[in-house]
């Protein structure tokens, strides 16, 4: 083939690629949920501690662990892991654990909301949500792992219920 006739095949190619990526870009949904990058999960204005002391002692009572995410009603991942927790699949992730959601505002864009929360258990906030795995203890089980949620609305839903499971 001539340079010519590669370049006329390419432009005849690339409105094509264009329309195959808009397909794969479709926007994600969770049934059930008008709108899965929207949520208010997280209590603005309200100390989240209360909420945490409690979990931390529901868990002291019935060996469970507590989930601690730390984000914001704004935040997309935020908002799609919230959802997403609070959908009939995600029955079981409930089940497991005492959920408590965090308002801890962005930090790391500058908007500074409960910042004990993240203090108490030793984050420096890179990214929201960021999520803890604690033990009736107060104790982070996943201190590598929590920082990584930033992500949420990226990941597949069976990584985060497998994550959650584990």
């Amino acid at each position: 083939m001539t340079p010519r006739t590669l370049a006329v095949l390419g432009a005849l190619l690339l409105p094509l690629t264009a329309v195959h990526a808009a397909a794969d870009k479709a926007p994600r949904t969770i049934a059930g949920v008008e709108d899965p990058y929207r949520t208010d999960a997280f209590a603005e204005g309200s100390d989240p501690m209360p909420a945490v002391d409690a979990a931390l002692a529901a868990a002291q009572a019935s060996g469970k662990r507590v989930l601690l995410v730390m984000g914001m009603n704004g935040c997309h991942d935020s908002a799609w892991l919230a959802n997403l927790v609070a959908s009939e699949r995600f029955a079981p992730v409930r089940d497991r654990y005492h959920i408590v959601f965090a308002d801890i505002g962005m930090p790391h864009r500058g908007i500074v909301r409960n910042a004990a929360v993240p203090k108490r258990f030793g984050f420096r906030i890179k990214g929201t949500p960021t999520v803890a795995v604690l033990d009736a203890d107060g104790k982070v089980l996943n201190r590598k792992a929590a920082p990584k949620w930033r992500n949420a609305a990226s990941r597949s839903d069976d990584a985060i219920y497998d994550e959650l499971m584990q």
